[in-house]
């Protein structure tokens, strides 16, 4: 039963507590944006202000030729200014990305019922968590979105518990994008003074999570956002976006890039990927790599999908600035701590800009 739009109580228990998702609600047909999702207007999303972001993809196959030094610059680059880049040529199929994409739609379009069993109350794994917004009880205004989580332990794990419907084609993703990840990393540790090998790359990258996001058509989209403003917490996230486009990226003040403080659009690109820097590669570089501040505005005409894969430490995984990098700098920026504090810093607050950050710097005051 579709529930009243007026009643905020009755809304968010059909949409949050029964699996419905925004979806359920665009499915019961309004014509209007319910009050709970409508974002205060310096959070509102104004597509005519927004430029695209013109910088060109970044062709990860020259990283195993003569150019290599040449593109491992590029990538640096990318990290101490915007904190987030495309590639292509980056080994993942291009057949496989697709299938991606309408594996998310297939997902998203099941029965309510279906999808509700991996809510986070009732899941019957701790792998696997489907939800909406992103904390709504935190929240004073919803986000536009559905999503499905899955974290990736090993294989036979993600074999035995992941949705039947995704589990397939989200590990192939996975793998087939763990050499990039490894050469993306690589590179930038590399001009920080660390080299990775099998001992300390889990360190780094240690903990793996597959998502499916879903962003129902809106009828308003200049009066919500489908996530908003904040920087991922964890070291790389590689994500796949569809044609619909809707991903903006915040052009940090203190770089020398033009349009300083604009939001930007990260236009999509076909066969490309997107990578954005998280907050714990900003931390161990002490602040030079830069985690993007983004979001993501809705759309009225087509329903969108993105498939992010996050890559973090280990719950258990210490992480400060590395000392070769506080040498040079002098001091460290940010202090040590253990990664599942900030985990549960990062989703016990709802999403607001790179406040995150605040939760390791190191107060001088």
């Amino acid at each position: 039963m579709a529930p009243s739009l007026d009643d905020e109580s009755s809304l968010f228990n059909f949409v949050v507590r029964d699996g419905n998702g925004v979806k359920g609600i665009v499915d019961s047909g309004i014509s209007k944006v319910p009050r709970p999702y409508i974002q205060p207007p310096a959070e509102q999303i104004n597509k005519k202000n927004a430029s695209k972001c013109e910088i060109p993809p970044i062709d990860l196959s020259k990283l195993d030729g003569p150019e290599h030094d040449e593109v491992a610059n590029q990538i640096v680059r990318a990290a101490e200014t915007l904190g987030f880049f495309q590639v292509v040529n980056h080994g993942v199929p291009i057949q496989l990305l697709d299938t991606l994409k309408q594996t998310a739609h297939n997902f998203f379009g099941l029965p309510a019922e279906r999808k509700a069993v991996y809510r986070k109350e009732v899941s019957p794994s701790p792998l696997v968590k489907y939800g909406t917004s992103f904390v709504p009880e935190k929240e004073k205004a919803l986000e536009w979105k559905d999503y499905i989580s899955m974290a990736y332990t090993n294989e036979n794990e993600a074999l035995q518990q992941w949705p039947m419907e995704c589990r397939d084609v989200a590990l192939q993703y996975l793998k087939t994008s763990h050499e990039m990840v490894k050469k993306l990393l690589d590179a930038l540790m590399a001009n920080l003074g660390v080299e990775l090998d099998d001992s300390n790359i889990d360190a780094f990258i240690g903990k793996k999570m597959v998502n499916m996001n879903f962003y129902p058509t809106c009828p308003n989209p200049e009066l919500t956002v489908g996530v908003g403003r904040h920087s991922d917490m964890g070291t790389l996230t590689i994500l796949l976006q569809d044609g619909i486009g809707g991903l903006y990226v915040k052009v940090p003040e203190d770089i020398d890039m033009e349009k300083k403080g604009e939001w930007v659009e990260i236009p999509p690109i076909p066969g490309a990927l997107v990578v954005n820097i998280g907050d714990m590669l900003q931390i161990w570089s002490n602040g030079r790599y830069k985690s993007a501040e983004h979001r993501v505005r809705t759309t009225s005409t087509k329903s969108r999908v993105s498939i992010p894969i996050f890559t973090s430490p280990q719950a258990t995984q210490k992480v400060a600035p590395l000392p070769q990098v506080v040498e040079k700098d002098g001091m460290a920026h940010y202090r040590e701590f253990l990664f599942s504090d900030y985990m549960n810093s990062f989703f016990g607050n709802a999403h607001d800009g790179k406040k995150s950050l605040d939760f390791a710097k190191v107060n001088f005051s």
